[in-house]
């Protein structure tokens, strides 16, 4: 029977698991396995090089910045713009939005930073929306916009009885309120964030002194950025995104996107740009991008920073990480027709700036390089020995960009490794995100809202847990982790008992980081 099957009887299938499992290799790694490495490390490189240039042609843009300093908000005299103000009285009418949803830990924070802004009384409208499906939390959110409203702010209380598009359709309700009319500028803060009493002051001569202006984005704060090691971490890359990527590309006039809060815009660039929508779950960048290609310039003011939460727990951060990934990937699909229809209203440059460097490079191909190449491909060639890897491609690339992207946050340099493990392990959920988006499968518009502790953890600290945390240690258990954790120590085994290059330190590590992370093991464990 077994002649009829093969066409050589010498050729024997061995009986036990261990040995078919070594035969089947032993059949596809040449005609199969090793073409198709080869491949991806030429594509991986590629992509490596491509992320490599961009952060190259970003360092080269900062430094510049940095030694003429001259930032972009810089050239406008922002004191004078305000003694300006101040003599005209000639104050806008500014509306302010918070929108929220079961903000249970954090509403009283940001409803109190926000009317206590110094704008004359009158002059600006606090307009809380209010999405909750907790009955009891917006009796109590109203009952703190009833307290500031007998204080003389004008607070407008606002809910749906649905949560039609999510953020971007609660922001879109709220400009069509008939009170608006009246409003130039719009600024919103997300239920976390706590601006300093003079945003107002800060932000709005700009808008006034540049009228093609449409908006002015400042920077983040993080207060709890050393709860614990995973928000350091994230300090680290969201410092990077504002003091190098929004930085350069207000500093060129090229495009960098809203942040989704602390930012404010001129309405009418909004209008102009179709107004909210809710298409991708980055209805902020999807705004930014629409209202860019109309001509509208966006200012980064890095001297601004608006006090806010980073997610400490590991189950909030993977939840906004997806988010933050899709929906880019998402956008991008969507919006390349969009830009070359605008090829009248913007520069080529700028058009190729958004779509090349912008979404393509940042938001997929970093992703991609990220945990294809340094967790799929180099583990795979350590089995594979006859695919090599060049170390200008497997090493020196990748530290210089890993260098470039650290230096934003000198305080945490000593983090440097564990910020690499913890990236690339964060580099799965990412890369999966962007295949989602580009593809709209499943979850592309799922919209979960980044979990806040506020004070609540200051009060959870000396709890004790409670026996039922046991039985929920399973929620904590994330198996994708620990598969690709379990490949990456097979590869680190494998390359030191037979390998020649080391590879088998950074492996180990690196299996290490995933098996943590998949077992839970990182961020705030919040007591039950």
């Amino acid at each position: 029977m077994r002649n009829l099957i093969f066409e050589e009887p010498e050729v024997r299938v061995p009986g036990d698991t261990s040995s078919s499992l070594r035969y089947a290799w032993e059949s596809i790694r040449a005609p199969v396995i090793i073409p198709v490495l080869k491949l991806a490390v030429i594509l991986c490189s590629i992509m490596s090089i491509m992320l490599f240039v961009e952060r190259v042609a970003m360092a080269i843009v900062i430094l510049v910045v940095k030694v003429l300093g001259k930032k972009r908000y810089t050239k406008y005299n922002l004191e004078a713009m305000k003694q300006k103000l101040e003599r005209n009285k000639r104050f806008p009418m500014v509306l302010i939005q918070i929108p929220m949803y079961n903000e249970k830990e954090v509403y009283k924070l940001s409803i109190g930073a926000v009317c206590g802004l110094s704008w004359p009384a009158d002059r600006f409208i606090v307009q809380v929306l209010d999405d909750s499906t907790n009955q009891s939390l917006r009796e109590c959110v109203q009952i703190e916009c009833q307290r500031w409203m007998q204080k003389g702010v004008n607070v407008k209380y606002e809910t749906r009885t649905n949560r039609n598009g999510y953020k971007a359709g609660a922001m879109k309700e709220g400009l069509e309120k008939e009170y608006v009319e009246d409003c130039e500028f719009v600024a919103i803060f997300d239920a976390d964030f706590q601006p300093d009493a003079d945003f107002l002051w800060n932000t709005i001569p700009y808008l006034l002194e540049n009228p093609k202006l449409g908006l002015v984005q400042a920077r983040w704060k993080f207060v709890n950025s050393k709860e614990c090691m995973m928000t350091r971490l994230q300090e680290m890359s969201l410092d990077y995104h504002f003091s190098v990527e929004q930085e350069v590309g207000s500093s060129t006039y090229s495009f960098f996107g809203f942040n989704g809060t602390a930012g404010i815009w001129r309405i009418q660039a909004i209008k102009d740009a179709g107004g909210w929508k809710d298409r991708t779950t980055v209805e902020d960048m999807d705004l930014a991008v629409r209202a860019s290609l109309q001509g509208w310039e966006f200012v980064f003011v890095g001297d601004i920073k608006v006090k806010n939460e980073l997610p400490s727990t590991f189950k909030a951060y993977r939840y906004q990480q997806h988010r933050w990934s899709c929906g880019p990937a998402n956008l991008f699909k969507k919006m390349t027709m969009e830009s070359s229809i605008a090829m009248y209203r913007v520069p080529l440059l700028k058009r190729l700036h958004l779509v090349y460097a912008f979404f393509f490079v940042r938001k997929i191909v970093a992703h991609w390089v990220t945990f294809f190449f340094y967790c799929i491909v180099i583990p795979a060639c350590v089995i594979v020995p006859e695919v090599s890897l060049k170390k200008q491609i497997a090493i020196y690339i990748p530290a210089t960009i890993t260098i470039l992207n650290a230096v934003s946050t000198p305080r945490s340099m000593h983090l440097l490794v564990l910020w690499i493990l913890f990236e690339n392990v964060m580099s799965l959920h990412r890369t999966k995100a962007a295949i989602i988006g580009l593809l709209e499968a499943n979850r592309v518009n799922e919209w979960v809202v980044t979990e806040k502790l506020g004070n609540a953890m200051k009060q959870r600290k000396n709890a004790r847990p409670s026996r039922t945390s046991w039985f929920r240690i399973i929620d904590r258990v994330h198996p994708l982790e620990i598969i690709v954790g379990m490949y990456m120590l097979h590869c680190a085994i494998y390359d030191l008992l037979f390998g020649h290059d080391h590879f088998f330190i950074y492996l180990l590590l690196q299996a290490g980081a995933f098996f943590t992370m998949g077992f839970g093991q990182v961020g705030t464990i919040v007591p039950y």
